[in-house]
């Protein structure tokens, strides 16, 4: 049994060498690892790369994870540990560029990517947690919280910025309708930037319900936008978020009337 750190900092994998059997729990999902979970502990993301290098020294033949069926096969096990490694510190390597570049996270998180050579792997797809959110992790465990825009070292109160970002455009429900327009656009099309779309969709709609909370057509736009996101995401984390918003929207008492 070998101590590592991962998705935990107390993980445990068990290995039979007699039977070349490896045991490694959460350290491969059949899925993007679980690095960067926005609900979490800090997680170790090279560290965890660092004990798929290991096991992979180990030449295992059979491959139990926690979840998921068993790799079965030395070159099948061998491909699994070193792609998932691969990816880790790709996430990682990418990251520090940006921060020794003298980056922001917003910078990190929209400019690190999946390397191409592993963006079609079957066991490395955003099912549950995403690359995204790795690129968080790190900054978190290298770079502390603070995302290096000065305006967000000692903010204004959320509600106290939308007042005045509605304000200047004329009003929640300009917000609100801008966002329905994003939303509509990015369903109409399947450009590359449909995705850009929607968050800026999430955004707008989410200063213009904390500028007019009791508006219910603003919280109508609220509960649309993030439904949309909601069934467009493809992690259980941000599907998750997503839904909790669409549906906090739906539960104001003012849409209950």
């Amino acid at each position: 049994m070998r101590h590592e750190k991962g998705e935990t900092d107390d993980h445990t994998v068990t290995w039979l060498p007699d039977r070349k059997v490896l045991c490694c729990g959460d350290l491969f999902i059949w899925a993007a690892p679980n690095a960067g979970n926005p609900q979490k502990v800090q997680r170790y993301p090279l560290e965890w790369a660092h004990a798929l290098r290991r096991m992979l020294a180990l030449k295992p033949e059979y491959l139990l994870p926690g979840h998921g069926l068993p790799l079965i096969g030395a070159d099948r096990v061998a491909r699994a540990l070193s792609d998932t490694a691969e990816l880790l510190e790709s996430l990682v390597r990418q990251t520090l560029e940006v921060m020794n570049g003298g980056g922001r996270l917003d910078e990190a998180i929209h400019s690190v990517k999946v390397p191409a050579n592993l963006s079609d792997r079957p066991y490395l797809q955003p099912v549950y947690d995403e690359p995204e959110f790795i690129v968080h992790t790190v900054w978190r465990l290298y770079g502390g919280w603070w995302d290096g825009n000065p305006a967000t070292l000692k903010p204004a109160p959320e509600r106290a910025l939308a007042a005045e970002v509605a304000s200047l455009a004329g009003g929640a429900g300009a917000l609100a309708a801008r966002a329905t327009e994003l939303v509509e656009a990015a369903l109409a099309g399947s450009a590359p930037g449909a995705e850009d779309k929607l968050r800026l969709a999430g955004h707008l709609a989410e200063f213009a319900w904390l500028a007019a909370p009791a508006d219910p057509a603003v919280a109508q736009v609220r509960h649309h936008v993030f439904s949309v996101r909601a069934d467009l995401a493809t992690s259980t984390m941000a599907t998750g978020v997503f839904r909790w918003a669409a549906s906090e929207s739906r539960s104001d008492p003012v849409l209950r009337k």
